[in-house]
């Protein structure tokens, strides 16, 4: 494979540096970068120290909306998995939708993740929770390549900008990652958070009445169709149009995602974040999630909910995704941070005609 040139290097890294704000959480909550086994709140000092220190917020996908549903179970997945979500039943939902990054007046019109995090309560109390992205794979596979990006894409105390010796070399020896951020570059973004489709990532384990293990993947995907955004124009949107956007359409119509559990194949990767799956592997829709109501954090009650994707029902659990176990701890420490401090005005409204005036 050809080594891209210094430009396209950079150019990827623009792309890529709302992930490594985000996955930088993930590595050190696992002890993987030094001084080893770094706790919590010492990763939270680093978010902030990245993105400034916002009282009363999310140190990471801190910009965001609550939202209120439910989600009906058709049946379908109960021979997959003996949770109660899988059969024929309604349960009520919390979630969240945002955009990457710590800050919470960042205007929508960037390259970033765009992000549905959910809590799922079944009849019995547990719940499942998830968080989503808007792509389909990771950018790293493995805890050492993390590390090993992180390294290479360091922002010099002079210049403010990595070595573009150490970029070229890091993404000649992982073209896993250089093919994610290209794919980040070139896939179509779509206009809306109701014609999105949101991925798990990482795979998870489905396990039945009988213990049986089955290998999952799933993902959310929108009855809204797809439509395209012209890329060229986002810098030139209003700092809010997403949000602004699905408050408006929540204002007419509930929105609606059918959730696609993907079955691995005895070969698939399970621990590879940034490996698909092939195209025909089984694809099992198991039911409806309905959203029908947005409110500013401080009025929605997902404000104080971690979204911690190992919060798991029975029947549900974690695959050997090296990934995984990382992200509860830095969760945790966040809510608790947040919850000792004076909260501030949501960057968002529940009507976009009372906007606050942001900072």
């Amino acid at each position: 494979m050809t080594r891209p040139t210094l430009p396209v290097a950079f150019s990827l890294l623009a792309i890529a540096g709302i992930l490594v704000v985000l996955s930088a959480a993930f590595a050190m909550a696992a002890g993987w970068l030094p001084p080893y086994r770094l706790g919590p709140g010492a990763i939270i000092d680093a978010l902030e120290a990245h993105d400034g220190r916002h009282p009363g917020f999310r140190r990471a996908h801190a910009k965001g909306l609550c939202i209120e549903g439910s989600f009906a179970g058709n049946g379908n997945g109960a021979f997959l998995s003996k949770a109660g979500i899988f059969a024929k039943s309604d349960s009520p939902v919390i979630g969240r939708f945002s955009t990457g990054g710590g800050q919470p007046y960042a205007p929508d019109g960037r390259l970033a993740f765009r992000s549905l995090a959910l809590s799922l309560t079944q009849a019995n109390g547990e719940q499942w929770r998830m968080a989503l992205d808007d792509t389909p794979t990771f950018l790293v596979a493995t805890p050492q390549a993390f590390v090993d990006f992180l390294r290479a894409t360091m922002p010099d105390q002079g210049t403010g900008k990595p070595d573009p010796a150490e970029v070229d070399a890091y993404m000649t020896r992982h073209p896993e990652t250089r093919a994610f951020l290209r794919w980040q570059q070139d896939a179509p973004l779509s206009t809306s958070f109701a014609n999105e489709t949101f991925y798990s990532i990482n795979a998870f384990r489905f396990i039945d009445d009988t213990g049986k293990t089955w290998m999952v993947r799933w993902s959310f995907e929108p009855e809204t169709p797809f439509e395209a955004i012209d890329k060229a124009t986002l810098g030139a949107k209003p700092a809010n149009f997403l949000f602004d956007d699905v408050i408006a359409r929540l204002g007419h119509n509930p929105l609606r995602w059918h959730l696609i559990v993907t079955v691995a194949e005895p070969g698939d990767p399970t621990d590879d974040a940034t490996k698909v799956w092939p195209a025909n592997r089984s694809r099992i829709d198991v039911g409806t999630l309905v959203i029908d109501r947005a409110l500013a954090e401080e009025n929605g009650d997902c404000r104080n909910i971690t979204f911690d994707p190992l919060i798991l029902p029975s029947g549900i659990a974690p695959s050997d995704d090296p990934l995984l176990p990382a992200r509860t701890g830095v969760y945790a420490s966040s809510l608790a941070r947040r919850d000792g401090e004076h909260g501030k005005p949501s960057a968002l409204a529940d009507d976009p005609q009372a906007r606050r005036t942001q900072p």
